[in-house]
């Protein structure tokens, strides 16, 4: 999934940004979220004051909420159509029908499934190597814990539902454990290599 300017519609909404964030590499990321409420006026403000803030590198803005209402979406209009350099706005959402007209005519829609969303990831686990275990592992050098947490469970989820790996019960306690560990402070880049070499260690030859 690209970090460009768009519009996400997903049922998912912190785990989507959460895969957002996973997929990030030099550009800045700047998050304004309600995950109970729709987005206020008062967010939109302070989205248009961010998106004005000078800045040489890439900044993808993501605007999350259950809800963007037309007063909302109208005053981020202007800064949607002409965006100041190096700006991408990302909206996400749950409902593709509250999208106005006008954000459409501007922002590409893309529909997540929850099938989408796993096959995302950026690695294929039904055919795991050594190699494509160090690649992703390099990729997420700076993934927080929390979005490791996101990418960890849809890996054991694919991983299991391959049938390709003799999961016993430790080895799927490991991956119980490895919440465990993220949210005790564990890095989350050690976490992941761990999880991904137990599974290329129990794929099925």
């Amino acid at each position: 999934m690209k970090l460009t300017s768009q519009v996400i519609v997903s049922s998912k909404i912190e785990e989507t940004v959460a895969m957002l964030e996973s997929q990030q590499s030099d550009e800045r990321i700047i998050k304004i979220s309600e995950e109970e409420k729709s987005f206020s006026v008062d967010d939109a403000k302070e989205a248009i004051a961010k998106a004005y803030m000078a800045s040489e590198e890439t900044t993808v803005i993501i605007l999350s909420a259950k809800v963007f209402s037309p007063i909302v979406q109208n005053k981020l209009l202007k800064v949607i159509e002409e965006p100041p350099k190096n700006k991408e706005f990302i909206l996400v959402t749950q409902s593709k029908s509250t999208i106005l007209d006008t954000i459409r005519s501007r922002l590409p829609i893309r529909v997540l499934s929850e099938h989408t969303q796993e096959l995302e990831l950026g690695i294929d686990i039904t055919h795991l190597s050594l190699a494509s275990v160090y690649d992703f592992t390099q990729e997420h050098k700076r993934t927080n814990a929390k979005e490791m947490m996101f990418i960890v469970e849809h890996i054991v989820k694919k991983a299991i539902a391959s049938g390709n790996y003799d999961l016993d019960e430790k080895s799927l306690d490991l991956f119980s454990n490895s919440y465990v560990a993220l949210d005790m402070g564990s890095p989350p880049q050690f976490v992941l290599n761990g999880v991904l070499l137990k599974l290329l260690a129990r794929k099925k030859r």
